[in-house]
């Protein structure tokens, strides 16, 4: 009997190992917000990581969160760092390239609560009288994100939502001459 059991046991663990072998190698997060502001007001609002406290979704999960500051006040090499409870881990990114008013490529890199590099952009396209920012994240997804990613629903589901909230005080801001 314990070896039935045991070999069921080992049939359900390779059939887990293969399931989360199977999952995409990569993801991309993308989410997207009509702003009506100038692409400037925008564009200014994410160059510079000082503003971010304005609009991040992840500003207000920890106040007592430790921030730091690197290289010019905004554009490309621009970094910030940050070092907070269990909601917000520990991190940083860097502005690679800014072109003004139209893209910033930034690194984002994860200490905690794992280790993880992803790729993450901002598109500014003028709209009407305002402008529309695309967010977009992508990475690669090594064994242990794709089984994270298999039983919590995936990176969109994980991070999307808090895109959409971040471009929504973004909006708030940028709308309202902040």
């Amino acid at each position: 009997m314990l070896v039935k059991i045991l070999l069921g046991v080992a049939i359900a663990l390779v059939a887990l190992f293969g399931i989360i072998a199977l999952q995409p190698p990569e993801f991309r997060v993308v989410r997207s917000a009509s702003i009506a502001a100038p692409p400037e007001r925008v564009f200014a609002a994410v160059n510079d990581f000082h503003q971010w406290k304005v609009w991040s979704p992840w500003e207000e999960l920890d106040p007592n969160m430790k921030r730091t500051f690197d290289g010019p006040t905004s554009g490309t090499g621009s970094r910030y760092g940050w070092s907070g409870n269990d909601d917000v881990g520990e991190g940083s990114m860097t502005i690679l390239d800014s072109k003004p008013n139209e893209l910033i490529r930034i690194k984002l890199e994860f200490i905690k609560p794992f280790a993880s590099v992803a790729d993450t952009e901002f598109v500014f396209k003028p709209e009407g009288g305002g402008t529309r920012v695309d967010w977009v994240m992508s990475g690669n997804n090594d064994f242990i994100s794709k089984a994270f990613c298999l039983f919590m629903g995936g990176m969109d589901r994980m991070v999307g939502p808090d895109f959409e909230k971040g471009l929504s005080k973004m909006k708030s801001a940028a709308e309202a001459g902040g």
